[in-house]
């Protein structure tokens, strides 16, 4: 099984050369020295990729999964308002799968 991080690394190249700039996401809680927690401040459920086209700024959004990966409630939230918004969204196992939704053909 391939781990998600690969994949995403794959898909952030791919990505980067169909005329897009793409960032991930990174999230997570750190414990600082002074005892505090430190959060990213990206809501639950955001997307592990996101980004641009240069032909015409369209926002996108990419939600990594491996071959058995899920989404979470959380994720599957964030799905379901990025399908009402004028933005891309979509899963993407391979980087097939993410060249394919940031191509959106209906939107070309």
């Amino acid at each position: 099984m391939t781990p998600e991080h690969e994949i995403q690394n794959k898909i952030r190249v791919a990505v980067s050369q169909h005329g897009c700039t793409i960032f991930r996401a990174n999230v997570g809680k750190i414990r600082l020295p002074n005892g505090r927690v430190f959060d990213t401040g990206l809501p639950k459920g955001y997307p592990d990729l996101f980004g641009f086209r240069h032909k015409d700024g369209k926002m996108f959004f990419i939600e990594v999964k491996n071959e058995i990966g899920r989404l979470r409630p959380e994720q599957i939230t964030f799905q379901r308002f990025a399908s009402r918004m004028p933005v891309l969204y979509g899963v993407a196992r391979s980087p097939e799968d993410a060249i394919k939704i940031v191509s959106d053909e209906d939107d070309a």
